[in-house]
């Protein structure tokens, strides 16, 4: 297996222009939002030298891959922060194929400028040739919300804690974005991720539908159209859409104070001219099982069922919300045992009032059941776990070493809502 030519990825804070007039200061990898996209073979070994030209200890973590515990980007699990100034090398076998991201894992605590927050993050391309669909083209979009503080800011858009002032694809507001100007007939493969810190978000393009295809980068077993797309932080779609309907419409959040804030782009037919149009869809229709295989598939037999109840104590951890699995924080449990080559299943109940976008390092899932119902063929690592909602996952201990799980909301991770797996 001989390497790619290496790439060069180079931590540094920039000054991002969301918009005339609008400049946020930000930590970005070569100085763009999103980073590079990184196109890899899955059957040629990956070479990458991240220099860390910020302030601060810094890593990546390649979000999806199936790599060594070393190389994934984790602190927890063994992978050594780069210093500043310093030089560090990953290296690894991409793997699997799809759409997939690479970010920062570094915390933030209180700094709404580090971490997640910051514009550190891009997309990976794995190609083995087999996606499930024709398209004429394909777009890449990452979603992230600017200007974050603690939510007494009175910010327009905002989780249960964290405020924000400007929401944006790729980096840019709606009203300083070129339209994305498409052809009558085009069939389009829009690629989106939720790259923000901690805010999830629902979007529909005007006058179109969603044809679903891919899940967290992994193809769906039923292939569904959808008025919506609920994309959970950290969480991937991959969608086609037919362009039938020449105009110039809106794709951007469902939320009017989402869309106010920036996170909307233009999409032109050839020939067609005016400002953009929005209709907000007549419902939403985003559901998990539209996209898995009928109620009557069979679940696999599992060899041990793990519990994993969240909750959360209010303002117990430096004026922060403090979150638990198990009634435990990430420093006070121990590391979770597994044996390798058993399948598990995480029995997640969520006693809070809030939605968890849940990630496992490492490895890929197979969702079994939501709310007690069973369902079966949705492979995904990033999944959201509703507010007092329940979910099954289920996962073969195949990729040895420290893998961690945690929700993707950086402010939950920062305080408690972690743990590690070893095998």
């Amino acid at each position: 297996l001989y390497p790619d030519p290496p790439v060069r990825l180079i931590i540094e804070q920039t000054s991002l222009e969301l918009a005339p007039g609008i400049v946020v200061p930000t930590t970005t990898y070569n100085g763009t939002v999103p980073g590079p996209l990184l196109s890899l073979n899955p059957t040629r070994h990956a070479v990458i030298h991240v220099t860390n030209r910020s302030r601060k200890p810094e890593l990546v973590h390649w979000h999806g891959l199936h790599i060594p515990s070393p190389m994934d980007g984790a602190m927890e699990e063994g992978s050594p922060m780069i210093a500043p100034g310093e030089t560090g090398t990953y290296s690894f076998l991409p793997g699997p194929s799809g759409t997939r991201w690479y970010h920062t894992h570094a915390m933030a605590g209180q700094d709404l400028a580090a971490g997640g927050y910051s514009g550190q993050f891009g997309f990976i391309d794995i190609n083995d040739g087999r996606f499930p669909a024709a398209y004429d083209r394909e777009v890449f979009l990452a979603v992230h919300h600017w200007n974050g503080a603690l939510c007494d800011m009175g910010a327009p858009v905002s989780d249960q804690m964290v405020c924000y002032q400007h929401a944006s694809f790729n980096g840019r507001l709606f009203n300083a974005a070129e339209p994305l100007r498409v052809k009558a007939g085009e069939h389009v493969r829009f690629r989106f991720v939720n790259a923000s810190a901690t805010q999830n978000t629902t979007i529909a393009l005007s006058g179109h539908t969603f044809r679903i295809i891919a899940l967290d980068g992994n193809p769906v077993p039923t292939q569904a159209s959808v008025n919506v797309i609920r994309l959970g932080v950290a969480e991937r779609v991959d969608a086609i859409v037919e362009m039938n309907n020449p105009g110039v419409w809106m794709l951007g959040a469902t939320s009017d104070a989402e869309r106010a804030s920036g996170l909307a782009l233009a999409i032109e037919y050839a020939g067609q001219h005016g400002p953009a149009r929005w209709l907000a869809p007549a419902y939403n229709d985003w559901d998990y099982t539209r996209f898995a295989l009928p109620d009557s598939a069979t679940r696999p037999e599992v060899d041990e069922i793990i519990p994993m109840v969240i909750s959360k104590r209010f303002l117990k951890k430096d004026g922060m919300d403090e979150w638990r699995i198990n009634s435990q924080t990430f420093e006070d449990a121990p590391v979770m045992k597994l044996a390798k080559g058993r399948r598990y299943r995480l029995r997640f109940l969520n006693a809070s009032r809030e939605d968890h976008p849940v990630h496992l390092h490492r490895h890929s899932f197979e969702i079994t059941a939501i709310s007690g119902r069973p369902v079966a063929g949705l492979i995904k690592d990033t999944v959201v776990l509703p507010l007092y909602g329940s979910l099954d996952v289920d996962f073969r201990a195949d990729n040895p070493g420290r893998s961690l799980f945690h929700c993707h909301q950086q402010i939950h991770m920062d305080y408690g809502f972690m743990r590690l797996i070893s095998y």
